[in-house]
């Protein structure tokens, strides 16, 4: 594996409304490094923050505190790791592909799409309303992780290391538990509608979901640190350690770095690296001059719509998150031992990844989104601490709703 040691420059010639506030083109690197390290202090080995500022390359910043393994290894910015749920960024982008080729219709129901009885024919749920986590399909993750009553890191080792499901099994999963209200009716955040545009992109071409991402994103931006290889437990080449937080705290953290993935397939599978996903994000909004998506497929895609959280909006794959200074555009992901948030200013020429090697932790997770705000915004505001925050461990940085569920 190489790094790569340039930063695309792309421009998104408007197709993203102009409209959408600009975040300041400056960050304020100490409340960055004050920002990673309350990250380290709420239990994560490391965390770093990559900031791009694309045309204007003396303003790039790669921030690091802590270690990338519990051998003492320093944090690296330039290592691969899991980014989760990043990952259904990538999904849009093939499902994009194939509206605009004519091959599927947003607006149509899905299970034309699909295997034959993937999906019972009284659903009518869309494309579209999956896209947007508003279709009504119960989240299979649920099944699998049992939120209440058993141990994360017990049903970790249980049913998510070693274990291998075949994408069909994870929506039949879901298909029990019937539809969770009536399609477009609500906003709730359904891994399994990313398992079925995985299907449905590979049912509609013929061809396995992870040649598709190699052939039409991987290859042609250069992501040489970007794989999609599920159900392969390891990641090859330099790579950060990742930790699962037992839920008895005063048990060690376990490292979960080898796992199949295949329990959340292409809404979660993808492997990159920081210089990666910038590279990604920022071709992706670029739109048509960005080689991924149209810029028609792009304003599609970042038609936000309000979610139950106050700041934060969901389009086609793209989460909006309104900052002090603008909003922003991009995703977040946790998977066990990691969690990643890549966002960048709408038109695309500034962007964030920020990363910690801990899941499982609530105060990890509210730490890291709350490094968006002085990443982005140059002025800092007296804001509430993380939750389950340390004594004495008090935010100086806007207070960012996290919208992740902890325990993916």
């Amino acid at each position: 594996m190489t790094t790569l040691a340039t930063t695309v420059v792309l421009v998104a010639g408007g197709a993203v409304s102009a409209s959408a506030q600009q975040a300041p083109v400056t960050s304020d690197d100490s409340a960055v490094r004050a920002a990673l390290q309350r990250v380290v202090d709420s239990g994560a080995p490391g965390a770093f923050a990559v900031i791009r500022d694309h045309g204007n390359p003396g303003l790039d910043r790669s921030l690091a505190i802590g270690k990338a393994d519990l051998d003492g290894t320093p944090m690296n910015t330039d290592w691969r790791f899991r980014v989760g749920s990043n990952s259904k960024m990538f999904a849009s982008v093939l499902v994009m592909r194939l509206a605009e080729q004519g091959r599927i219709d947003l607006d149509k129901p899905l299970r034309d799409y699909l295997p034959e009885g993937t999906l019972p024919q009284s659903w009518p749920i869309t494309a579209r309303q999956v896209m947007e986590h508003r279709a009504g399909v119960y989240d299979h993750t649920n099944n699998l992780l049992e939120q209440s009553g058993e141990e994360t890191t017990d049903a970790f080792e249980k049913r998510i290391r070693n274990n291998v499901y075949e994408p069909k099994d994870l929506v039949a999963m879901s298909v029990k538990r019937g539809p969770q209200y009536a399609p477009g009716g609500a906003y709730a955040y359904s891994n399994t509608g990313y398992v079925l545009l995985g299907m449905a992109v590979e049912h509609l071409t013929g061809r396995p979901y992870s040649e598709l991402l190699r052939e039409q994103i991987f290859e042609p931006l250069k992501l040489r640190q970007t794989s999609f290889t599920v159900p392969e437990k390891g990641i090859a080449g330099p790579r950060i350690t990742g930790y699962l937080t037992n839920d008895d705290r005063s048990k060690p953290l376990l490292d979960s770095t080898e796992q199949t993935a295949s329990w959340i397939w292409s809404a979660g599978g993808v492997v990159s690296s920081a210089s990666d996903l910038d590279r990604f994000l920022t071709a992706l909004l670029a739109g048509s001059s960005g080689g991924l998506v149209s810029d028609d497929s792009l304003r599609q895609m970042a038609s936000v719509l309000p979610t139950n959280t106050a700041k934060i909006s969901y389009g086609l794959g793209l989460r909006e998150i309104t900052l002090s200074c603008g909003k922003v555009l991009g995703h977040g992901g946790i998977v066990q031992g990691y969690q990643t948030q890549t966002f960048a200013t709408p038109d695309g020429k500034r962007t964030v990844v920020l990363f910690a090697n801990a899941s499982n932790n609530g105060a990890v997770t509210q730490s890291l989104t709350n490094t968006l705000e002085p990443a982005f915004c140059s002025k800092s505001t007296t804001a509430p601490a993380p939750r389950r925050s340390l004594k004495g461990n008090k935010s100086s940085s806007p207070f960012v709703p996290a919208v992740e569920d902890t325990r993916i």
